[in-house]
Parts: structure tokens; C-alpha cells; sequence
């Protein structure tokens, strides 16, 4: 009798030190996060909203790919959820996007639909930064976006800063959330795209030191770089933050296996509390939470 008296002490100590740790965990707003085909191979909807949970993210933009999948996640936690139209279908699109007429069609009767609150992650790739007028897609999209007043969300791989102010800066009524803070340009660079385009907002998504890893933005201790910090305390509602869980990042290595990134979501989160944990309070709070939820307004579900 004292054995089981025992063990059930010790199981209500474990629950109740489990439900204080959850409290004192400060909630996420996640806006970078992608729900696959081949995530879905091995994480299913409902396992997916549990890891948000345990990762104490509350809020999660969700880019589908096809876009439907972010919807997936929505139908279970409208509340929790921020679907993106993605424009890709099976992945191995970043390129071809941008000649894909039909495009424009899906993604105006997408946002009409009412259901999805942006567009993207819209890859540019292969000269299309610098070249942008030249995709009718692109430029489609950039007036479906305004007429819509929905964001953009926009990786620019190798980012270069005159193609990146040209596009912020030609597009002022435009919104840009520019994935995982222009990928590798530099501090001062991105100082000159926040003061000169007041449209975009940064995340830090993929600036972990599993990925982008020779353009680290922490040190070994998981804290942010002088230069880094600097220029976030400089533009406090600037900035946001984003597990991205998509792992291997070179998927060409492993095409015959799932995309395991939601598997890698709580080592990923970590990173991000790390570093936050160096701020400032008000500023922790912007980044952590605020900022996101300011720039991301909730629109009223159309789903049944």
C-alpha cells in the first residue's frame, strides 16, 4: 500500500511540476512554418498542433505546400493557426513559380476564398530578385497582394541589398516579411533596407547554427552577436521569429526520405528563446510575441 502511495506522490509532483514549467514558459508567435506533403508522411495534423503546443508556440503562420495543408492545421486550431497561400504544389518549384501563369488565377481565388491571410514563401531565385519586372506572375502577385492588403512573404536566396530595395521601395503599398532576415545580408545592410522601406519586417528563421550556419547570428552560447543585437534593440518592431521546420535543408541528398523538420521543431524553438532571453524585456516581448501579432491581423474564418 505505501509503494502505491508512493508512486502516485510522485506522479502529482511530476504533473504539477510539468503544468508550473508550461506557465512559465512565455507563448511564441511563430511566423515561419511549413506543413508539406512529405511532413505529413510522418507527422499528422493532430501530432503537428501537439508539437506547437509543447513547444509553447500559441500562434503559427503556416505555409502549405500544396497550399491546402496549411488549411489542414487551421480546421483543427482556427485560433492557433495563420494559413498562407503557398505556391508551390510538390516542392521543386522556387524557379519555375515565376513562369506559372495559372498561378495568378489560384492564388486571386485563394484570397477570395477569405481563407488565407498572405502569399508565400515566394522563393527568388536564379536572377529573379534583380530581374523582378520581368515576371507578369510576380508583378500579378504584388497587385493581387495590395488589393487583398494581405503580406508577402519573400526568401531571397544570396540576397543582395540594391535588388531588395528596389523591390520594397517600387512596391511601397506592399507588406514584405522577408524570410529569415535576408538569409545573408549583413547587419548594416539590412539597417539600410529597415530605414528605407518601413513595408518590411524581418524573421530570424534558419539563423540557427544548424543552417545558413557561415552566417551566424549568435555566438557559441546561443547569444546574439553585438552587431545583431544591436540593430534588433535599433528596430524593436521590426523583427519576429520562426522555427521553419524543414530538416534536412539539402533535401537533394535525401529525396527518397520525409521531410523530418517538425521532429527538429523543439531544438529549433530553443535557439530562439536563447537568445531572446538576452533582451530586454519589452523588446523580448515585441519579437517573441507582439510584433507578429500586430503585423498578422486576425481575419474572420469562412471555414464550415
Amino acid at each position: 500500500m505505501s509503494n502505491i502511495i508512493h508512486i502516485f506522490t510522485v506522479f502529482c509532483l511530476l504533473v504539477i511540476t510539468t503544468s508550473l514549467r508550461a506557465q512559465s514558459v512565455h507563448p511564441i508567435f511563430d511566423v515561419h512554418i511549413h506543413y508539406k506533403w512529405s511532413q505529413a508522411e510522418i507527422t499528422s495534423p493532430h501530432q503537428a498542433l501537439e508539437m506547437l503546443d509543447e513547444a509553447g508556440i500559441s500562434k503559427a503562420v503556416v505555409i502549405g505546400t500544396p497550399a491546402d495543408y496549411a488549411l489542414q492545421l487551421y480546421r483543427l486550431a482556427p485560433e492557433q493557426i495563420i494559413p498562407i497561400y503557398g505556391p508551390y504544389q510538390l516542392g521543386g518549384e522556387k524557379l519555375s513559380w515565376q513562369f506559372r501563369i495559372e498561378l495568378i488565377d489560384e492564388v486571386r481565388n485563394a484570397l477570395s476564398s477569405g481563407l488565407y491571410q498572405g502569399i508565400g514563401e515566394l522563393h527568388l531565385i536564379g536572377g529573379m530578385a534583380t530581374h523582378w519586372r520581368r515576371s507578369k506572375v510576380f508583378v500579378a502577385l504584388l497587385e493581387i497582394a495590395r488589393e487583398y492588403n494581405v503580406p508577402l512573404i519573400i526568401h531571397s536566396e544570396y540576397s543582395a541589398i540594391k535588388p531588395t530595395l528596389a523591390i520594397c521601395q517600387e512596391n511601397r503599398d506592399n507588406r514584405f516579411l522577408l524570410a529569415h532576415a535576408g538569409a545573408v545580408i549583413r547587419p548594416k545592410q539590412i539597417e539600410k533596407i529597415l530605414e528605407s522601406c518601413p513595408n518590411v519586417v524581418m524573421d530570424l528563421s534558419a539563423r540557427d547554427p544548424w543552417r545558413y550556419v557561415e552566417h551566424p547570428i549568435s555566438d557559441k552560447a546561443g547569444q546574439l552577436l553585438p552587431d545583431w543585437r544591436e540593430l534588433i534593440l535599433q528596430f524593436p518592431d521590426r523583427f519576429m521569429v520562426g522555427s521553419d521546420p524543414v530538416w534536412p535543408v539539402d533535401k537533394g541528398s535525401s529525396w527518397d526520405e520525409p521531410d523530418s523538420g517538425w521532429q527538429q521543431l523543439p531544438r529549433f524553438v530553443d535557439f530562439h528563446r536563447r537568445w531572446l532571453s538576452g533582451l530586454p524585456d519589452d523588446v523580448e516581448e515585441k519579437v517573441r510575441w507582439s510584433n507578429a501579432n500586430r503585423w498578422f491581423e486576425s481575419r474572420t474564418s469562412k471555414i464550415k
